[in-house]
């Protein structure tokens, strides 16, 4: 039983002003693993005053400062990288060599695009008579999830860190121990007292201080969209910047000339990842009506490869749902898909067999769904794929282009400059043809509810900085 009640302030690990234990579920067993503390308002004031004092210093750092400390903070996140692996693990329920190569890699990897951002950022330019300058921004609020943990905390904290920014970190209360551990690191870096504040909590309380505090300058908020309306409401009076990555209900859209049987196993593979609780997981597959059965059948044998089991064991498996709330959520949603007519082809609802104890979900397909139903219009979150015909290219963009949301996008051809073409068409933040890797240095971000703002490498410091003009 791990004891993470100590809150990370003014570079002390400190007791909240108030005691108020909450236990931390391991969700493939059930037991309680750590115990952290839920903060209070006070606790977040004396964050956010740390941070206001040491921005004063830290706001005037050099490059080359900066750059030592990030390179510094790498060098110990490697060093302890195992630690991280089983933290995620824990937290999480990620099966272990996905927690190794995949979750723990998106805190290397955002700290090295970041550092390599750093070394050619272009803070300083002229134009005409004047001086432009990128100056930071201030003291940052950073409110992130629990889906991929330290990705959401890695791609806030290190282009903050890199811009002379300081900050008061929320992770999410249901996997705050990679969060821990990475301020842990960041101590050991020798970041100066107060650059980097830690306070678990609640949205509700917590997140809802850091919204509203007059003494934060911006608000970075990863999550559900109706969790970022909230921060943006609680902002408003502030008039503080607002930045959200927020929820997805990604198309994939496959062409009558795309390779089906790649296309198919690969599309079921990438929406199951991280047990389907990914927002920029492709959720539709939107297949031409010539092709429908022959995508069903396919569906239905490749859907095989993804078997669930205990996260312990290595292997290219998916594991539990990160809570009893989300596994409750998706349940909720596959009962409500037959219910208005969709057509389970596989999984379905409850757990699979043998594995009562744990929050696991069944891999499920569902076919003839219609755009409009609820499943095909909400972020389940879950082990969820739908298969949605259409008739045309015309509809194919239609339909994908038909949903709040507009975080990623995917289309599958033979014909990449057609791929292009149909991409420009698409109201997304990223479109991935033929599921073409998605690096660090590439921004991060979506159009309509999915959010504002951009994340990773160099397009993750815009938001943390400030514009000044010095005209002579």
């Amino acid at each position: 039983m791990r004891d993470c009640r100590k809150f990370f302030i003014n570079g002390q690990w400190v007791l909240p002003r108030e005691a108020n234990d909450l236990a931390v579920e391991n969700p493939a067993t059930e037991q309680s693993i750590a115990a952290i503390s839920e903060g209070t308002t006070t606790d977040v004031d004396d964050a956010v005053t740390a941070a206001r004092r040491a921005f004063t210093e830290y706001g005037q750092t050099t490059r080359e400062t900066r750059l030592a400390l990030l390179e510094n903070l790498l060098t110990i996140y490697m060093n302890r990288y195992e630690e991280m692996v089983q933290a995620i693990h824990l937290e999480m329920g990620a099966p272990i060599d996905f927690s190794r190569n995949e979750q723990a890699d998106c805190g290397r990897g955002h700290l090295q695009s970041t550092i390599d951002a750093l070394k050619h950022y272009a803070f300083e330019q002229t134009i005409e008579n004047s001086t432009i300058i990128k100056e930071p921004i201030g003291v940052c609020g950073l409110i992130t999830p629990w889906n991929w943990p330290i990705n959401q905390v890695a791609c806030k904290v290190a282009p903050a860190l890199a811009t002379g920014c300081t900050m008061v970190l929320k992770p999410s209360e249901i996997a705050p121990l990679s969060a821990h551990l990475f301020a842990e690191m960041i101590e050991e870096a020798g970041f100066p007292s107060g650059v980097f504040n830690l306070v678990n909590g609640s949205g509700t309380i917590v997140g809802k201080a850091l919204a509203e505090h007059p003494d934060i300058d911006m608000i970075s908020f990863t999550g559900s969209t109706q969790a970022g309306i909230a921060v943006a409401k609680a902002a408003a009076d502030s008039v503080k910047r607002v930045t959200q990555e927020l929820g997805g209900k990604s198309p994939n859209i496959l062409l009558e000339d795309a390779d089906f049987d790649r296309s198919i196993k690969k599309g079921i593979f990438m929406c199951m990842e991280n047990t389907g609780q990914s927002c920029n997981a492709p959720t539709r597959m939107l297949i031409p009506h010539s092709r429908y059965q022959e995508a069903q059948a396919l569906a239905q044998e490749y859907v095989e490869i993804v078997t669930v089991d205990n996260p312990e064991k290595s292997g290219r498996h998916i594991g539990p749902l990160a809570s009893h709330a989300q596994y409750q959520k998706v349940q909720q949603l596959i009962q409500g898909a037959i219910n208005e007519g969709a057509t389970l082809i596989a999984g379905g609802l409850g757990k699979p067999e043998g594995f009562e104890i744990g929050h696991y979900a069944k891999p499920t397909i569902f076919a003839n769904v219609d755009n409009n139903m609820a499943i095909a219009r909400e972020e389940v979150f879950g082990p969820v794929l739908v298969l949605i015909p259409y008739n045309s290219e015309e509809e194919a963009i239609d339909i994908a282009n038909n949903t709040a949301y507009g975080l990623s996008a995917y289309i599958q051809t033979g014909d990449i400059e057609r791929g292009k073409h149909i991409a420009r068409k698409l109201r997304a933040g990223m479109v991935r043809i033929n599921h073409a890797p998605h690096s660090y240095n590439i921004p991060f971000g979506g159009y309509k509810q999915s959010g504002n703002g951009r994340e990773w490498g160099e397009y993750g410091f815009g938001d943390y900085l400030e514009i000044k003009a010095i005209s002579i």
